[in-house]
């Protein structure tokens, strides 16, 4: 509505076939200026098999510099600059809002809305309202995510060998009948013929 009412504006202030070209570029230009606002609006679309292979490594890490005497946040922010993805960026952003004072539960939501993220986001809210020591519990996630990613894998290498079978069996389908079974047939069908 808006760039249409732009470009009858321009032609009625300018006229004629110069105003009907400055309306047109009016409109197109305040279509494109919309379609980019909605457009930065909208969230963007988180890779979740990418998140999942990342949570393990980035729990990993975590606990690792956890372990070797940096805080929760400030391993946060290191780990997530350092691995990048969707995983990284929710913990840089995570660590940064409270590190600007944030609140701890407003600013790990981001991580906690990723798949097998949740805890680990919980965990850093808790290490960071209430200072309760965090590598052990963060080590115990990284060990599960390894887990439950390595089951994903495996189911998924499960349903890729029960795929396959159908087209290998339909191949050889054919062969075996036209190899095995034809002959006995054509051997049984022709004694009987004869034999009658």
């Amino acid at each position: 509505m808006l760039p249409t009412g732009a470009a009858c504006g321009v032609w009625a202030l300018v006229g004629g076939v110069t105003g009907v070209l400055l309306g047109f570029g009016a409109g197109a230009v305040l279509w494109r200026w919309r379609d980019h606002q909605s457009a930065a609006g909208r969230p963007e679309e988180i890779d979740t098999a990418k998140a999942a292979r990342q949570l393990p490594l980035a729990a990993d890490l975590l606990a690792a510099c956890i372990s070797a005497g940096a805080g929760p946040v400030i391993a946060a922010q290191a780990v997530g600059e350092a691995i990048g993805g969707p995983v990284g960026q929710a913990l840089a952003q995570g660590a940064a809002e409270v590190r600007l004072g944030g609140e701890p539960a407003r600013a790990w939501r981001l991580l906690a809305s990723l798949p097998g993220a949740g805890g680990l986001a919980q965990l850093l809210e808790r290490a960071d309202e209430s200072g309760v020591p965090a590598a052990g519990p963060v080590a115990r996630l990284a060990s599960d995510a390894r887990a439950e990613w390595t089951r994903a894998a495996t189911a998924r290498a499960r349903r890729a060998a029960v795929l396959i079978s159908a087209p290998v069996g339909l191949c050889f389908l054919p062969a075996f009948i036209a190899v095995g079974v034809l002959p006995v047939v054509i051997g049984l069908a022709g004694g009987a013929m004869g034999g009658g």
